[in-house]
């Protein structure tokens, strides 16, 4: 059973990759705030006991299973569940989860809500991908519903070379998403190399960064701990792109007050998502397309200690700040 969080913690951090922690953590301690992990699998609940009063965020990702167990995320699930059931605070809570995890789901949020999203077919299963491939004009790509650091990624140039390749997502083949769902969905292509990660925190926008995609990668994850090793701009933290330049950069340009950034803290908002990282794409004909919620977000070292040297406050300090004084005496007594 995991500890109580009862010795001065104020955060426990539920989450699937002790890889992501170490600049959280460094962030945590510069803020005095104190916390404690709890690392899925590995830990066990005692049902008949309250869970403690402090505040419980979840780090739970979407691509969890290509690292430990392929049960993750039912084991998120019920955590989560039992925290709030008993009425705790938790940051990113169940429902977010559930917005993690399916592409489905957020694709159906976005366009619900009128945003410019890519035209995109779910497959369950495999007998049915060579069909909906047909309907796209190339190129065109896949990716996986439970996705997460570029899971299933990859571009079709024509129908013949997809259905070569079909059968590798079908069930049992060697590129198959871990829930059967492949997603066929329409290629957007950027008026420049690169796509837009905009950072909330709070609910409220911290600020947004530019990722460089001109070596053709979908593995943008911004953390350190996502390096591909010996895979070129695979890697989400190649420092030299084509042009010499960072592969992530802030874009200042953009603020709280970019039409398409209030949009999208009014969409965080109404799905209670209080930290996440919208990616979305800027075309030549004008289109500012949204593609992915990223709830389990990280931060790019070389942007982090940019900020910080800017005088700025760095995401990750920030975050500290917001979960550190969501428990306070104040925020209690008032219902908070």
């Amino acid at each position: 059973m995991p500890e109580s969080a009862g010795g001065g913690a104020k955060v426990v951090i539920i989450h699937d990759n002790p890889e992501w922690i170490p600049p959280l953590a460094a962030a945590f301690e510069a803020e005095g705030v104190e916390f404690e992990e709890w690392l899925l699998p590995g830990i066990t609940l005692d049902l008949s006991q309250t869970p403690a009063d402090v505040v419980y965020w979840s780090r739970l990702s979407a691509s969890s299973h290509t690292r430990t167990d392929p049960h993750v995320k039912e084991y998120g699930r019920a955590v989560l569940a039992w925290l709030e059931a008993a009425g705790r605070t938790v940051v990113n809570g169940a429902g977010v989860y559930e917005l993690e995890v399916s592409k489905v789901r957020q694709h159906r949020e976005l366009e619900g809500r009128g945003f410019d999203v890519p035209r995109t077919v779910a497959v369950f299963g495999g007998d049915g991908l060579v069909d909906a491939a047909a309907g796209f004009v190339p190129p065109f790509i896949t990716k996986h519903n439970q996705g997460g650091k570029g899971l299933g990624v990859r571009r079709f140039d024509s129908h013949a070379d997809f259905a070569d390749a079909a059968t590798e997502f079908a069930p049992g083949g060697e590129n198959a998403p871990i829930d059967g769902i492949t997603l066929i969905q329409e290629y957007v292509q950027p008026a420049e190399p690169f796509i837009t990660r905009a950072e909330f925190i709070g609910g409220e926008f911290h600020y947004a960064v530019r990722v460089d995609v001109s070596g053709g990668s979908f593995e943008l994850c911004p953390a350190d701990a996502c390096e591909v090793p010996g895979a070129g701009l695979a890697s989400a933290v190649c420092d030299v792109p084509g042009d010499g330049s960072a592969q992530f950069q802030l874009r200042d340009e953009i603020t709280a007050e970019t039409p398409l950034v209030v949009r999208l803290g009014a969409l965080l908002s109404e799905l209670d998502v209080q930290l996440a990282g919208v990616e979305f794409i800027e075309t030549a004909d004008g289109r500012q397309v949204v593609y992915d919620i990223n709830t389990n977000t990280n931060y790019n070292s070389g942007v982090e200690a940019g900020e910080a040297a800017a005088g700025r406050l760095p995401a990750a300090r920030r975050i500290a700040q917001f979960l550190g004084a969501l428990r306070t005496p104040e925020l209690v007594a008032s219902g908070v």
